[in-house]
């Protein structure tokens, strides 16, 4: 690209954003339809937070971890026991 090129650019960029009417874009239009035949219900700016479900317990989560090492272990194992006979 040329200088030349860059200053049309830019200058074409001014002129956009310096427009008086900006049209929305698709989806505001999409948006502003659809609300006006069935408005969303009002909601508070921040919502008080939806109950967190119940954590894992440590332990739990420590032999999901363990029960799936020993069984890649295994399937090595055996896959190594397969290939020598």
């Amino acid at each position: 690209m040329s200088g030349q090129d860059d200053g049309e650019r830019d200058f074409d960029l001014k002129w956009a954003d310096d427009a008086e009417h900006k049209e929305p874009s698709a989806r505001a239009r999409m948006l502003a339809a659809r609300w006006k035949q069935n408005p969303p219900d009002p909601a508070p700016f921040r919502a008080a937070p939806e109950p967190a479900a119940p954590r894992r317990s440590a332990w739990v989560s420590t032999v999901i971890v363990l029960g799936c090492i020993a069984a890649v272990i295994l399937l090595l194992g055996w896959v190594e026991m397969r290939s020598v006979h």
